[in-house]
């Protein structure tokens, strides 16, 4: 019954701006009865209709037809780019409204039109949402799918939706951008520890231990207490434990890595029938991501460099287990400092493979990197590789390094 009531108040209120419409058309003229309408619309929120209303002012005052016939192309010029001018003036002034009245998904599909993200992108950055804000779903959708501001998106996604539908966002829409996506994970690996410490102080207390102090890494926690572990007992949800350390690889900060390697040495400690298997070189997930994420941090580099390798040699060369192991590796050697090693695992896996196939440095940036351009030479010179070798003869040309190039060997 209350329908009626509504729709008859607001029917009242429209009537009462259309006799101030006319009354002001015919004290004032057409423009301040346009006004009118404009700061109508604007009061009462109804941005839609409030674009309209700034597009007619437009065509009044540029003496173009009140009523649009045909598109914006049609327009002879100057007044094609005059109404331009006024178009994106107009989108502006409504995206802003839709901002102050705090609706970002609204704003996003104005502002986008006319290229202007950054005031989206702020109030994303700002935005925190009730418990009950019902366009919490939307912002993300703006902010983590859509790009705009995907790390503040990831966040909201975490915080409202939990960590499984974050993981699967993830994984199917990553953030391009490199620093972006390293956040994302880092977000994840924070959240999945902080879960899997409140959960292993819970299960001590539960039984009556005593557990270290706050901030007591996961090693400590476990540390005498194989007994967790009985009757394949686990503290957090496995799937998400596992995808969590395969994304941690990519991790650079040593906060982040350090939390990153108490996952996996939490999980490599699980019943066997809780540790999933993985392509190589990870095919035992936690007890290989542990290796190489510990050797990332400097502990016991050497170890993890043989454990690597060993996983690259008994696989077939040119097989996409040998490709994507050797990425690796060569990732793993270059940013434990030993590019040197880096270049000849590239060298024989990875020479010759497009760009857009590879996850690691090109065997000419590592090459470059390592100081060692008549490598490269010789691989290019090999594999009959006319750009490359071309390439590294101009590179070492630019070194000043004539005395080499003369040398009929290199």
């Amino acid at each position: 019954m209350k329908e009626p009531t509504i729709a008859k108040a607001a029917s009242s209120q429209a009537a009462g701006v259309l006799r101030r419409v006319d009354q002001v058309l015919a004290d004032q003229g057409p423009g301040a009865a346009v006004d009118v309408v404009i700061s109508a619309l604007d009061q009462a929120g109804e941005y839609r209709a409030l674009l309209d209303a700034l597009l007619l002012r437009a065509r009044l005052d540029l003496g173009l037809p009140l009523i649009a016939a045909g598109s914006l192309a049609d327009l002879p010029e100057p007044a094609r780019t005059r109404f331009e001018e006024r178009y994106i003036e107009a989108i502006r002034r409504v995206g802003e409204r839709c901002l102050i009245a705090g609706d970002i998904p609204a704003a996003w599909t104005y502002l986008r039109t006319i290229g202007e993200e950054e005031p989206v992108a702020r109030a994303i950055r700002e935005y925190q949402p009730d418990d009950d804000d019902e366009r919490a779903g939307a912002v993300v959708e703006v902010a983590f799918n859509h790009g705009v501001e995907p790390v503040r998106g990831f966040e909201l996604l975490l915080e409202r939706y939990g960590t499984c539908t974050a993981i699967s966002a993830f994984e199917q829409a990553a953030p391009r951008d490199d620093q972006a996506r390293l956040a994302c994970v880092e977000r994840l690996i924070e959240r999945v520890h902080r879960d899997l410490v409140a959960s292993l102080r819970a299960d001590l207390a539960s039984r009556g231990q005593a557990a270290p102090p706050d901030g007591a890494q996961v090693a400590e926690l476990l540390a005498g207490r194989e007994w967790l572990f009985a009757d394949d007992s686990y503290h957090i949800d496995v799937s998400h434990l596992a995808a969590v350390v395969r994304f941690a690889v990519v991790v650079k900060r040593p906060q982040a890595l350090a939390l990153a390697v108490d996952l996996a040495d939490y999980g490599r400690r699980l019943s066997p029938r809780l540790r999933y298997e993985s392509p190589p070189p990870f095919q035992d997930t936690y007890s290989d991501h542990y290796a190489y994420l510990a050797a990332l941090l400097g502990r016991d580099v050497d170890g993890a460099v043989v454990r690597f390798q060993a996983k690259l040699s008994d696989l077939e060369p040119g097989s996409d287990e040998a490709v994507f192991s050797a990425q690796t590796l060569v990732n793993l050697l270059v940013r434990v400092g030993r590019v040197g090693d880096a270049v000849e695992v590239a060298a024989a896996y990875l020479a010759g493979l497009p760009e857009s196939a590879l996850f690691c440095p090109n065997l000419a940036q590592l090459c470059e990197q390592a100081g060692m351009l008549p490598r490269l030479l010789e691989v290019a010179r090999g594999r009959g590789d006319l750009v490359g070798y071309t390439a590294a003869r101009l590179a070492l040309g630019r070194g000043d390094s004539s005395a080499r190039l003369s040398d009929p060997a290199v």
